[in-house]
């Protein structure tokens, strides 16, 4: 700055297959600002650091300005949904070296695909797996010592097989860790080159099998994770001639870690992206007025979904990613192949498919004439007239008439003419995008009927009004500069560490002291871990959970847990909380009847450190004063933000339309105008097809609803 003062400028950076956005939040006034710049998929870190680069020649800011960087990363989510999985050695309890071949008795889409479905390969191969000696029963109480010999015998044996990633896991180890902290030990005498993960510090909690995966998984993704981070946070660090910058990295909780401490806890990143954007647009929308909504991030290679309540997106820890699943608390995301560079292909039946196969940002669609073969979706857009001929506004020009003979040619294999087989390919999208939706809500027992969609990415609110239409929904909110609310939700995240300790005690004989010293240790643990980030212990929070079940249940249901002193009231209110979670999610419940014990299986308590949050800025409105009152103009700031007309295709029944274009960045809160339409920024379009009205709230959000509605 001119003046010589000092600037604070945080930075939020999310990378995705396409595109790397870009949000920088300045302290001191409370300014936004929001860019762009193509991802480099032979290394992320490039696009990354041109990122930075750009946003700060922007504001005018140098690396000194930079008082934190927050990262949404998918290299852990890229190499589990790769499958290339390195050379990795699996180190277990003896009697259970084929833990991982039995697995769990499931079978995807119901036993009627049992004839069809090939049980996929295990993470770490028969022949990779070694036993120890030694036993622990479920409290914890040691059966059988340690083997020593027989731990050194494996450590020796994985040296000379040159596999140096490891993971390590003994039955009830959640219980007791003596004996997993002894292997390490040894590991690290005899094979002091091997990445080694236990249990006991991944995932303190029962069940074997989810629990040998989830340690497994992180092993794997340990030495991608660890060399990303630690290149990007020294590369950062030149920005400032040495000084260190403070560099978070997105989890898949919902929190942001600092990167020193998520190259040890590796498999905490394996949502990392799609959790940020999810964060964001709940914030948005509930700032809005629009507690329950669902999220629909599009970017080039995907579209992730998930549902918000009470603004606050839903967590699970029975997620995956790929083949791998991964017990880990993660907001509950649901992934399908359906972005912009989604390829549309004939299938051997001679029918039209779309995806999963992308064109990704290298060489991606047609229109970008860098050397793509297949047509994509946003061919389809863009030839139609959805999209305008360039992105980031006319940063990237795009040629229409390549894609245009890439979808003629498509066509004519199909035996369709052009609108027919471009809506075609935009219709499949929908559909997909639609079915993702209902995964994360009607499955969940979640009237759709009740939601508002927000749409966001790069392509995320291209089909919106399509899917209004296939799922009968409320309405779209699409916020301000909708290709960043990933990058933007990096901003608004508080730092999260989630700790568990299985305790399986029915509730009539629940040791409320016992339960309290848990509780108490997992706090402390937290407690130690924010001080270490540097958080003042008055503003540390802490959040506790319990996971729940009747007697005889398999699985378990997450309720909240209330602060205070563990006694017989406490647990009565967990129960109740049970009760009533219980209903919503399955119908029914046993309330009131005494041979249906409740039965407490895991205690969680999730340490946060909060930090400062952008306000959402509110839009400014015209207004005309008139007898000492401001009144609305609503008309005059629509008719200024029409940039142009053009012919667009909404339906390849009605042929081309011609449509008002409007410029996002003139409309003001109270606005509103009908379709057709199509709404352009920077980073993203909005087509508004026939029959949809829209409506500028007072943050600047685009609220989207069907005329018949209003």
């Amino acid at each position: 700055m001119s003046d010589g003062t000092q600037r604070r400028i945080r930075i939020g950076i999310d990378t995705g297959g396409t595109f790397t956005d870009v949000v920088a939040f300045d302290e001191g006034d409370g300014t936004l600002v929001t860019t762009k710049t193509p991802s480099t998929p032979g290394n992320p870190a490039d696009g990354f650091i041109a990122g930075i680069e750009k946003i700060l020649g922007i504001v005018g800011a140098t690396g000194d300005d930079i008082t934190a960087v927050s990262h949404g990363t998918t290299v852990a989510t890229n190499k589990l949904l790769e499958g290339k999985v390195e050379a990795l050695g699996f180190i277990t309890t003896e009697g259970y070296e084929f833990m991982l071949e039995i697995a769990r008795q499931s079978v995807p889409d119901g036993y009627g695909n049992s004839y069809f479905w090939v049980k996929p390969d295990r993470i770490v191969p028969a022949d990779r797996v070694k036993t120890v000696g030694g036993r622990l029963d479920f409290t914890g109480a040691e059966l059988r010592p340690f083997d020593e010999e027989g731990a050194v015998a494996a450590a020796r044996w994985f040296k000379e097989q040159g596999i140096t990633t490891l993971g390590v896991c003994f039955l009830h180890a959640y219980a007791n860790d003596e004996h997993e902290l002894r292997m390490r030990e040894i590991l690290r005498r005899e094979h002091p080159d091997a990445i080694v993960s236990i249990s006991s510090e991944v995932l303190r909690e029962y069940r074997e099998y989810e629990r040998s995966m989830t340690t497994l998984v992180d092993a794997a993704v340990k030495p991608n994770v660890s060399r990303y981070v630690t290149n990007i946070h020294q590369r950062l660090d030149g920005f400032t001639g040495g000084r260190p910058i403070p560099f978070y990295v997105m989890k898949s909780n919902g929190g942001v870690l600092s990167a020193d401490e998520v190259v040890h806890q590796p498999i905490t990143t394996v949502l990392s992206g799609p959790a940020a954007g999810a964060l964001g647009a709940a914030l948005i929308a509930k700032v809005a007025g629009f507690p329950k909504i669902l999220t629909c991030d599009g970017g080039g290679t995907s579209t992730d979904v998930s549902v918000v309540l009470d603004g606050e997106p839903t967590l699970t820890t029975e997620g995956s990613v790929g083949a791998y699943p991964s017990k880990i608390p993660m907001i509950d995301v649901v992934t399908v192949g359906a972005g912009g560079g989604s390829i549309a292909w004939l299938s051997p039946e001679g029918t039209l498919k779309v995806g999963p196969h992308s064109a990704g940002a290298d060489p991606g669609p047609l229109c970008y004439a860098k050397g793509g073969t297949q047509p994509t979706i946003t061919d389809a857009h863009v030839t139609l007239g959805r999209i305008p001929p360039h992105l980031l506004g006319g940063e990237i020009p795009l040629d229409v008439e390549a894609a245009r003979r890439g979808i003629e040619a498509l066509a004519d294999d199909l035996g369709l003419d052009f609108e027919r087989c471009a809506t075609g390919i935009l219709e499949i999208s929908a559909w997909n995008q639609a079915n993702a939706l209902r995964q994360v809500s009607v499955k969940r027992g979640l009237d759709v009927r009740d939601f508002m969609l927000t749409t966001f990415g790069g392509s995320g609110s291209l089909l919106a009004c399509r899917l209004v239409d296939i799922l009968d929904l409320a309405g779209v909110v699409v916020p301000p500069n909708p290709g960043n609310v990933s990058a933007f939700g990096l901003l608004t995240v508080d730092v999260k560490n989630d700790y568990v300790q299985t305790h399986v005690t029915k509730e009539s004989a629940l040791d409320h002291a016992a339960v309290q010293t848990i509780f108490d240790d997992l706090s402390e643990r937290g407690r130690r871990a924010l001080d270490k980030e540097g958080f003042a212990a008055d503003t540390h929070r802490f959040v506790r959970t319990v996971d729940v079940r009747y007697v005889g249940q398999a699985f378990e249901v997450r309720v909240p847990a209330p602060e205070g002193i563990v006694d017989e009231a406490y647990a009565a209110a967990v129960a109740d909380r049970f009760h009533t979670e219980h209903r919503q999610l399955y119908g029914y419940d046993f309330r009131g009847d005494p041979t249906q014990q409740v039965e407490w299986v895991n205690l969680r308590v999730t340490g946060i450190g909060p930090i400062t949050r952008p306000e959402i800025q509110r839009l400014p409105r015209n207004v005309r004063h008139d007898g000492g009152q401001d009144v609305h103009v609503p008309d005059a700031t629509v008719r200024e933000a029409v940039s142009g007309r053009r012919e667009v295709c909404f339906d390849a029944e009605h042929g081309y339309l011609t449509t008002d274009v409007y410029d996002r960045a003139k409309l003001r809160a109270g606005d509103q105008f009908s379709g057709p339409a199509i709404v352009e920024e920077f980073g993203s379009t909005i087509p508004v097809h026939p029959g949809f009205a829209v409506r500028v709230d007072d943050f600047g959000n685009l609220v989207i609803t069907k005329e018949d509605a209003r």
